[in-house]
C-alpha cells in the first residue's frame, strides 16, 4: 500500500492520501482503489474506472478544477445538468456534454468560436442542418461538410477557397455540373473531374498543363482524339495515346 500510496499523484502532482479523502469508505466496497478508481486522480482511466463504479457521484464532479475529472463526469451526469458545460473552457468537456445532450444544443454550437470543435460538430450533423457550415472559416470544418451534405447541396462549394474541399465537392458533385468545375485552378481537382467525366467529354482535357490529367484522356477518351498526344512531352502520355490509337487500327 505504501508503493501505490507513492506513486498515486493527483493532477498536481501531489500524492494522494486516502484517509482525509470524502470516499473512504468506498475502498471497503471496492468502489475506490488507488491506481484502479480513484477520482483524484491524474490518470483519466483511473478517474473513469471511479465514476463508472460510482455513476451517483458524477453531478457532483461537473464544476472540478481539474477539466478530466469534469470531462469524464459529464459522460455520467444527469443530462439535466450539462447545458452549462457547453461553455466550458475546455472542449473535451464540451464535446463529452454534446454527445449526450438533445440535437437543438449540438445545433447551437455549429458558430463555436473553437474549431476542433466546431470539426466534431460537423461530424454529428447532416443534410441542411450542415450547410450553416458550409462557410466555417476553418477548411477542416468545411471539408467534413462537403463529405456530408447530400451531393445536391455541393452546388455552392465548386469555388471554395480549399482545394483540399474543392477536391471533395468534385468526388461528390452530380454528373451533370462536372463541366462546371473542368477549369478549375488546382491540377490535383481537375484530377477528379477527368476521372468522373465522360469518355467523350473527357477530351475537353486534352491540352491541361498538368501531365496526369493527359493521361487520364490518353487513357480514357476516343481513340480518334488522342493524335495530338502522340508528340507529348511526357513519355507515358505518348505511350499510352499511341497504343491506343494503334489498337483501334487493328
Amino acid at each position: 500500500m505504501v508503493d501505490d500510496i507513492d506513486k498515486a499523484l493527483d493532477s498536481d502532482g501531489n500524492r494522494l492520501d486516502c484517509a482525509s479523502c470524502e470516499h473512504l469508505a468506498l475502498n471497503g466496497t471496492g468502489g475506490c482503489q488507488l491506481q484502479h478508481a480513484c477520482v483524484k486522480d491524474r490518470c483519466s482511466r483511473v478517474i473513469e474506472r471511479f465514476l463508472e463504479c460510482n455513476p451517483d457521484l458524477a453531478d457532483g464532479y461537473l464544476k472540478h478544477p481539474h477539466f478530466e475529472v469534469r470531462a469524464i463526469a459529464a459522460k455520467f451526469a444527469s443530462v439535466s445538468l450539462l447545458p452549462p458545460l457547453i461553455d466550458d473552457p475546455n472542449e473535451k468537456v464540451q464535446w463529452n456534454a454534446m454527445l449526450r445532450l438533445p440535437r437543438h444544443y449540438v445545433l447551437q454550437l455549429r458558430k463555436h468560436p473553437h474549431p476542433e470543435l466546431r470539426k466534431r460538430v460537423a461530424s454529428l450533423l447532416d443534410g441542411e442542418e450542415l450547410m450553416p457550415m458550409a462557410s466555417d472559416e476553418y477548411y477542416y470544418v468545411r471539408l467534413i461538410v462537403a463529405s456530408r451534405i447530400e451531393p445536391m447541396l455541393l452546388r455552392r462549394m465548386v469555388d471554395d477557397d480549399e482545394a483540399l474541399v474543392r477536391r471533395v465537392v468534385a468526388q461528390r458533385i452530380p454528373n451533370e455540373w462536372l463541366l462546371s468545375m473542368i477549369d478549375d485552378r488546382e491540377a490535383s481537382v481537375r484530377l477528379e473531374i477527368a476521372r468522373r467525366l465522360p469518355m467523350q467529354l473527357v477530351s475537353l482535357l486534352l491540352h491541361d498543363p498538368d501531365w496526369r490529367i493527359r493521361l487520364e484522356v490518353a487513357s480514357r477518351a476516343p481513340a480518334a482524339q488522342l493524335y495530338s498526344l502522340v508528340n507529348d512531352p511526357y513519355s507515358l502520355v505518348r505511350e499510352v495515346a499511341s497504343s491506343r490509337i494503334a489498337g483501334d487500327r487493328r
